[in-house]
């Protein structure tokens, strides 16, 4: 599985949305992406990584794409 793969599954996972609909998810977007789910997100890109988030990447991450960026930091290619 790629990292792009790996990524993706998390977020439909997570938030029970489709691929179609990746491209323009957000934080509030929705019902799931709350701050529990944001909290159960960041865990599950943690474990699929294997790697710690801190805390400023945390609130940082507030779409699909800003994820991508965020993992950058940590050495994550997508």
């Amino acid at each position: 599985m790629t990292n792009e793969e790996k990524y993706n599954q998390v977020f439909i996972t997570c938030f029970k949305v489709d691929a179609a609909e990746l491209s323009s998810l957000a934080y509030g977007s929705v019902p799931a992406w709350n701050s529990v789910g944001q909290m159960v997100l960041v865990e599950e890109l943690e474990k699929a990584f294997d790697i710690e988030v801190e805390m400023e990447d945390i609130l940082d991450i507030r779409s699909y794409a800003q994820g991508k960026v965020v993992l950058k930091k940590y050495g994550v290619k997508i």
